[in-house]
């Protein structure tokens, strides 16, 4: 609050040149920022912007200064834009800060360079645009140091997310608690940095007794909320609400994770933030779906997806999608699940986000196992081993394992339905199968597919191909025609 006092006594000066008194603005805005106060930042900035969707006036600032006007609106659409639930917004906010990186390019300005490229790669990880968000990651962070304080820590805190979002919490905490002392001097990114240790540690599991467990997870989010509290950052403290909530869902204590859902409800409502909002309907949904409220978990999810649908986070719709999948499982409504599921696995897959898909698949095996035919099974089982293979949640890998059990069992012991059974058509799935699992490991070479399959030739499985599976036609690789001899082409030219 000091240097937000001291900027706006500063900023009146009739002494400031205009390139310093908008330097000012920038920097007026950015501590808004850190609290959260994305409202109040805009409006530092209001003389130089409209608002969301327009151009900022850059008439008579120098190169840097104009840099630096891109670059907070470029954060703040990012901003307003998520928390709003704007569709295009992260691509609008992309546009601002690739004109800024362009001029600190030709600045020659390596630090600030990098400063905008994590605000980019925080636009596409909305996005769930992943491995683009890990390469701008990669590039900022070989660009900084532990002298380069609060940058250095916001590289490392949304590297760190990444991690997580990829299900690597080892790889987060290490990440982490090698890069502790570059939190020491940023008091506005210590709230963050301990609720990120938290989510790594509540991800691994118990790695002692429960009871340490417990301990250290709790010690780390009222760590977070602590620090949140003393810089007023109200948003942030409902996602240690939010965050305690799902803990307290994990420990099967639904009453505080209702509690702390209802204070992260609260402060969102009081901030008029809907993508949050959003987040913990989601969360509401799966404490009620643990409570078997599956009427209750119905509306609040729908809420939760009406929401998300209008806005750019892809990957928490996919989520949500999956949540609703579920809900919709428990209340025997197959066909609607079946459809959720398989739109949250198609979205997260459309936005690289495997992680997601993965899980999706797993929700959907696990929720209507008894709905799915052999080859279904085992395509999922086979596409969620495919998602998650970096994945080092033990809670999610033993879901893995029983998902393989479970499709192994029912191909082993499943009773067919003999009123519509036809064995012929069992035969020619089956064979479709194996046929194309050939094509796949031989690149769509239908010679190689053929000797894998212990056909006499390749013609051999191309009338296979055409009477049986043409479905299967477009997995061949492209034939390409023959180059005649010049020996043949001269004795056809004379």
């Amino acid at each position: 609050m000091l240097a937000v006092k001291a900027l706006i006594q500063q900023i009146p000066d009739p002494g400031l040149s205009n390139n310093e008194r908008v330097r000012l603005r920038c920097k007026l805005a950015r501590e808004f920022e850190k609290s959260g106060n994305f409202e109040a930042a805009c409006s530092a900035m209001d003389h130089l912007w409209e608002g969301m969707g327009t151009r900022p006036n850059l008439d008579m600032l120098d190169d840097f200064t104009a840099g630096e006007v891109l670059l907070r609106l470029g954060v703040l659409t990012g901003w307003i834009g998520n928390i709003r639930v704007i569709k295009g917004s992260q691509e609008s906010a992309r546009s601002l800060l690739a004109e800024s990186v362009a001029i600190f390019e030709t600045l020659g300005d390596v630090k600030k360079v990098a400063e905008v490229q994590l605000e980019i790669a925080l636009c596409w990880y909305r996005e769930g645009s992943l491995e683009t968000t890990h390469t701008l990651l990669v590039e900022a962070l070989a660009q900084l140091d532990d002298n380069d304080g609060d940058l250095k820590a916001i590289a490392v805190l949304r590297s760190a997310l990444l991690e997580l979002h990829y299900s690597r919490p080892k790889d987060a905490l290490k990440l982490l608690t090698s890069s502790a002392a570059v939190f020491e001097a940023s008091s506005y990114l210590r709230g963050s940095f301990h609720n990120e240790m938290a989510i790594a540690l509540r991800r691994l599991g118990p790695r002692g007794s429960q009871e340490e467990y417990i301990a250290s997870v709790l010690r780390e989010y009222n760590a977070s909320l602590f620090h949140w509290e003393q810089i007023g950052h109200t948003r942030y403290q409902g996602v240690a609400e939010n965050n305690l909530a799902i803990f307290y869902l994990d420990l099967g204590r639904f009453a505080e994770a209702h509690e702390h859902l209802d204070r992260a409800q609260a402060l969102y409502t009081s901030l008029n933030d809907s993508f949050h909002l959003a987040e913990v309907e989601d969360s509401r949904a799966r404490v009620l779906l643990a409570e078997g409220a599956f009427l209750k978990a119905e509306k609040v999810i729908d809420d939760a997806i009406r929401t998300l649908e209008r806005g750019d986070h892809k990957f928490f719709f996919a989520e949500a999608l999956t949540t609703r999948g579920v809900v919709l499982a428990r209340l025997k409504r197959t066909e609607e699940a079946r459809t959720a599921f398989a739109r949250a696995m198609d979205i997260a897959e459309q936005t690289g986000d495997l992680e997601k898909a993965g899980l999706a698949a797993l929700a959907l095996i696990e929720e209507l196992p008894e709905h799915l035919t052999e080859d279904e099974l085992c395509s999922l089982v086979e596409s969620a081993r495919g998602f998650l293979k970096f994945n080092q949640s033990t809670t999610t890998l033993r879901r893995l394992t029983e998902c393989a059990w479970r499709a192994l069992s029912t191909i082993h012991t499943a009773r067919p339905d003999w009123t519509n059974f036809s064995l012929s058509e069992t035969l020619r799935r089956h064979e479709g199968r194996f046929i194309q699992m050939a094509l796949e490991d031989t690149d769509g070479s239908v010679t190689k597919a053929a000797a894998l399959l212990g056909l006499p030739g390749h013609q051999s499985l191309n009338f296979i191909l055409h009477r049986r599976h043409p479905e299967l036609l477009h997995a061949r690789r492209p034939i390409r025609p023959r180059r005649r001899s010049l020996d043949t082409v001269r004795t056809t030219s004379r």
